[in-house]
């Protein structure tokens, strides 16, 4: 078995549905280190005991806000999202990112102020508790679960609540803005997920490994480098592709080829 780079992570997406010992499976046939997981499995009572017998830590745990909602209930939503940064906490997690939630009726700056508003708490208790609290951008396919699509919308309402910042490369490679935006974005960036993109691919979610598509890769990791970026790389590879070569297969190319990547830029 070989080991991963040590700024990689595969999100366990990638292999949605499988159980808590299947991921782990995968996480030691990877040789991977760091580990990038949805709340569920945070919470899972098996998850402590799984950290205490290996040498992983906790790159980011995925949370939805506000049950997907904004029109939801807030000391819910606030309970909800303390009980993970709590649980993220013990588990030596640095960052947990949200999806905010879906505006609804509400216009996009009534929306950002509702979540503003609602998340505050949660902010100031994930300051106290330790992770970092961030967004991700993601297509407008999300908006019944999301409001910040665009790059811009995402460090704008970050900037609004005092969160950082989850970049998804693949929902925003493509901005005319992409360059500035992501400086801009690298001073509260906890976290940059990569995967790739092949031109005229129409299937969902239609991402591929990297290295097979169109998207700059290099180019991205390397200006986030050079702007300071300190974190992990998250590889996030779910769709058509990953599906028809096998997930863990794909996990594999991935990591070989993002690995390499970072070794030639002496990350």
């Amino acid at each position: 078995m070989t080991s991963a780079h040590r700024r990689l992570s595969v999100h366990d997406v990638t292999f949605y549905g499988d159980s808590l010992t299947e991921m782990a499976a995968h996480w030691a046939a990877l040789g991977v280190s760091r580990l990038s997981i949805l709340d569920s499995e945070l919470l899972d009572p098996g998850f402590p005991m799984l950290l205490q017998r290996n040498a992983y830590t906790v790159e980011a745990v995925y949370h939805l806000f506000a049950g997907g909602a904004l029109s939801g209930d807030a000391q819910a939503a606030h309970d909800a999202l303390c009980t993970v940064i709590d649980a993220a906490a013990a588990a030596g997690a640095r960052t947990v990112y949200l999806l905010t939630g879906g505006r609804g009726d509400l216009t996009w700056g009534q929306a950002a102020e509702r979540f503003c508003a609602m998340v505050a708490p949660c902010v100031a208790h994930a300051r106290a508790a330790g992770p970092a609290l961030a967004i991700e951008n993601a297509s407008s396919l999300y908006a019944d679960l999301h409001i910040a699509h665009t790059l811009r919308d995402t460090v704008t309402l970050a900037e609004m609540a005092n969160l950082s910042v989850c970049i998804d490369v693949f929902h925003c490679w493509a901005e005319g803005d992409f360059d500035a935006m992501l400086q801009r974005a690298l001073p509260r960036t906890a976290l940059i997920q990569l995967s790739d993109y092949v031109l005229g691919d129409r299937t969902l979610p239609g991402r591929a490994v990297p290295g097979d598509g169109t998207i700059p890769i290099e180019a991205i990791v390397a200006q986030a480098l050079a702007g300071g970026y300190p974190h992990g790389f998250d590889l996030e590879l779910i769709g058509p592709r990953p599906d028809r070569e096998g997930r863990r297969e794909s996990a594999r190319r991935a990591c070989d080829a993002v690995g390499a990547i970072l070794d030639r830029l002496g990350a």
